[in-house]
Formats: C-alpha cells, sequence, structure tokens
C-alpha cells in the first residue's frame, strides 16, 4: 500500500512494450463497485475471492504487467498462481514513505480503523516473510518511480 504498484507498473509496461492492468480496477470493474465498497458491503474475505478469481483471469491472459493489491499476495492460491505463472516483483518502502504516500488518499479499506503508520507497520510484519518468496525484490523508497523501474528492468535482465 503506497509504495507506487500502479505508477511503476504502467511505466514498466510502457519501457517493455507490454500491456498494464490493474487487478483492483479490474475487480471494481467486474462488481460494479469499489474496493472500498466491496470491503464495507461484503467484507474483506469476500474481496479476497475475488480477487483471486481475476487475477487468475488475468494471468491466462496475454503477458502483461499486473499490479496487484498488497493483499494479494498473502493469498495461497493467488500466491501460488503468480509465481507459477509469472515473475513476481515485491516493491518495497521504508515506513515513513509509505505512511506519507498513503496519507494522500482515503480510499484504502485496510487504514479506515486507526493510525496508518502503525497499521502498515503491522501489516510490514506479518507480510514481508510472505512477499520475500516473490522472485524480485526492488526498494524505492522516496526516489522517483523511474528509478524503481530501472531497478526492475535491471534486476529482469539477470
Amino acid at each position: 500500500m503506497g509504495v507506487g504498484k500502479t505508477t511503476v507498473g504502467r511505466r514498466l509496461a510502457k519501457r517493455l512494450s507490454m500491456g498494464f492492468v490493474d487487478a483492483d480496477e479490474e475487480i471494481e470493474r467486474a462488481a460494479g463497485l469499489t474496493v472500498a465498497e466491496i470491503f464495507d458491503r461484503f467484507g474483506e474475505d469476500y474481496f479476497r475471492d475475488g480477487e483471486r478469481r481475476v487475477i487468475a483471469r488475468l494471468l491466462e491472459g496475454e503477458h502483461q504487467i499486473i499490479a496487484t493489491g498488497g493483499g494479494a499476495f498473502m493469498n495461497d492460491e493467488t500466491r501460488s498462481l503468480i509465481l507459477e505463472k509469472a515473475i513476481a516483483i515485491w516493491l518495497d518502502a521504508d515506513l515513513d514513505t509509505l505512511v506519507k504516500r498513503v496519507a494522500r488518499r482515503n480510499t484504502r479499506p485496510l487504514l479506515k480503523t486507526g493510525d496508518p503508520a502503525k497499521i502498515l507497520s503491522e501489516l510490514a510484519a506479518k507480510r514481508n516473510p510472505v512477499y520475500a518468496t516473490a522472485q524480485i525484490h526492488v526498494t524505492g523508497n522516496d526516489s522517483p518511480h523511474e528509478s524503481t523501474v530501472e531497478k526492475i528492468i535491471e534486476a529482469l535482465q539477470r
């Protein structure tokens, strides 16, 4: 959350002459609701099930850059699909950078229940060991998104 998945993903796709899709946007299109509305009306489990199905469909399509929400990779089935059919890239940033970035938008369902810094810190403690199973790990921190794209391209060429 706040690491720049969509912005970096769009730029990476352009640099690699590939298509780009944001899984959250695809979920919203399929449901006719925003991610926040899905969370509010049906809960996180319902959202994660739809997310898993959408990502599975996207992985069956053409080669493209797919930006997934941070919780998607936490689902065992979704993570297995991604690791089997794609190259997973963990975009990382320090807590201060993430807090600053997420403060720009109030549409993040998981941050509506308390202090964003505390929630992001707790999520990182739980999620980072799982994210570490991604084939590529890139830290962006407060550097320009184009710098993050360069790091990804370098990692892909190794």
